[in-house]
């Protein structure tokens, strides 16, 4: 038996000068190894994951953690009638929801006749709270439960005027801030008991910074939504109860459309991509937010302005 020093003063032995016999596990009856080496576990693919029972669960959440079926979500919007709001229904029927499509203009017969029997139009004054609270009745009523809110009312921002009246004041924040606080308050009494669920609100990139076209305050009710959807996810997180916010920059919705073609250009132009925004774009954040893909994002508010924000100016 030989050897030499190592850098420590051991002696190292090689193995090929050893006396000793190197064991070995005794083969099993059928000649195999007694203890197989195990095979390497597959990781999951992306954008999937496992309930308790190993199930793989994807798209649209219902609150009992059940995973979802087709027309197995359900999703109640408010402003359904509006391009975003239009588009945002017709992307949740894709995955899976059955949605009721509340507006106030009546135009949400026809948005829930083009979605097909997952949805169904109600019309609402989400100013007027027996008007919401009738809405999330019905809801109730035709689906059973409500698992998720889409908040996507409101009227145009713009300025209109070189100062803001009282009339323009309460015109923009009875919509955008109370009808908000209004939906959430109620979508909140029907999702606790229930196990919880999904709130979604819209808000805007104006609630960041100030553009001189936009009403400040339409800025300031939008930053209101900011902080009721924080205060609604820190205070019913423990209900089972997600509370985000889409916050869209310039997008070519229907309204938008009627914009002067070289403020479209410049508005467009201050996304740090360099156009404007579609509704689908905001539509499929809002998708994300409210299903189980995101069932640990709650309280924040994702700017979709293609890097408008992230400017100084």
């Amino acid at each position: 038996m030989t050897g030499r020093a190592t850098s420590r003063g051991r002696r190292r032995i090689h193995p090929a000068h050893s006396s000793r016999k190197p064991r070995t596990r005794p083969p099993s009856a059928s000649g195999a190894p007694e203890h197989p080496r195990r095979p390497a576990r597959r990781r999951p693919p992306p954008n999937s994951w496992r309930t308790h029972d190993n199930r793989k669960r994807r798209g649209v959440r219902t609150s009992a953690g059940r995973p979802a079926q087709r027309q197995g979500g359900r999703d109640h919007g408010d402003g359904a009638a509006g391009t975003i709001g239009a588009v945002t229904a017709a992307i949740f029927v894709q995955e899976g929801a059955r949605v009721l499509a509340a507006d106030i203009s009546g135009a949400q017969k026809e948005t829930a006749l083009s979605l097909g029997p997952a949805a169904a139009p109600f019309q609402v004054d989400i100013t007027r709270e027996e008007d919401v609270e009738a809405m999330f009745a019905h809801a109730v009523e035709t689906f059973g439960r409500v698992d998720i809110l889409v908040n996507v009312a409101g009227n145009p921002g713009g300025r209109r005027g070189p100062e803001v009246t009282v009339e323009e004041f309460e015109s923009l924040t009875s919509v955008h801030l109370l009808g908000t606080l209004l939906t959430n308050k109620h979508a909140v009494r029907v999702m606790a008991p229930a196990g919880g669920g999904a709130i979604v609100n819209f808000s805007s990139a104006a609630s960041f910074n100030i553009d001189e076209r936009i009403s400040m305050a339409y800025s300031a009710a939008k930053s209101g939504v900011n902080s009721l959807t924080k205060s609604v996810a820190v205070l019913h997180g423990a209900q089972g109860i997600r509370a985000n916010a889409v916050a869209p920059g310039f997008t070519l919705s229907k309204k938008n459309h009627r914009v002067p073609p070289a403020a479209m250009k410049e508005l467009g132009g201050k996304a740090a991509l360099g156009r404007a925004g579609q509704p689908e774009e905001q539509a499929h954040v809002a998708a994300f937010l409210a299903s189980d893909r995101a069932s640990f994002v709650t309280g924040v508010v994702v700017p979709v302005d293609g890097g408008w924000s992230a400017r100084l100016a």
